[in-house]
């Protein structure tokens, strides 16, 4: 009997504080691994504190393992697209900075093209009264961010951050994305 092999790809997204994010992207069926951390950056191995200081460049990111077969990049990019404002320039509501920023690094060349493509579209549409301000750059460096801050929302559901700004984001985006949750 032959063993089946899973493929999987990597996106990074960065699109506000990745507790939020995490949290939405854990829930695609095909989404195999979320983890939160940082990237964009000049420190190697920044922490936390060095990049809520704003001061290194990087930008609170999570990194998404995912099955191609069963989650395609294009649907990763219109989750990402739809759940949050990319037309605010380093701010997601009240989390303000550069490490806040909208951005998409791509990890190869399909990837920087669908990015673009997707965004020119979005832009052209209408959608957003102002112009989408998401940086699409190439994928260079991956800090995973420190123990607890994985699997935040999972963990710490009852803290009032979780309760007040990530419970809603999950509420809509179930709604919105419900054919594609991993458990309903």
């Amino acid at each position: 009997m032959q063993a089946t092999t899973t493929k999987t790809d990597t996106a990074t997204f960065g699109n506000g504080c990745f507790w939020c994010t995490e949290a939405i992207f854990s829930q695609l069926k095909g989404v195999t691994r979320v983890e939160s951390g940082y990237s964009g950056g000049s420190l190697p191995n920044p922490t936390y504190i060095d990049v809520t200081s704003g001061e290194t460049g990087h930008a609170e990111v999570i990194q998404i393992g995912y099955d191609p077969d069963i989650v395609s990049y294009e649907s990763l990019l219109e989750v990402f697209w739809s759940t949050h404002n990319p037309t605010t320039l380093n701010r997601q509501g009240a989390d303000v900075g550069t490490q806040y920023r909208s951005v998409i690094f791509y990890h190869n060349g399909q990837q920087r093209q669908l990015a673009m493509e997707y965004k020119e579209k979005l832009d052209n549409s209408g959608a957003w009264e102002d112009p989408i301000v998401t940086e699409i750059s190439p994928y260079k460096h991956f800090y995973k961010a420190e123990d607890y801050h994985q699997r935040y929302f999972e963990r710490n559901r009852n803290a009032p951050y979780c309760t007040f700004v990530i419970v809603p984001k999950l509420e809509k985006f179930r709604k919105v994305f419900s054919d594609r949750l991993a458990k309903p």
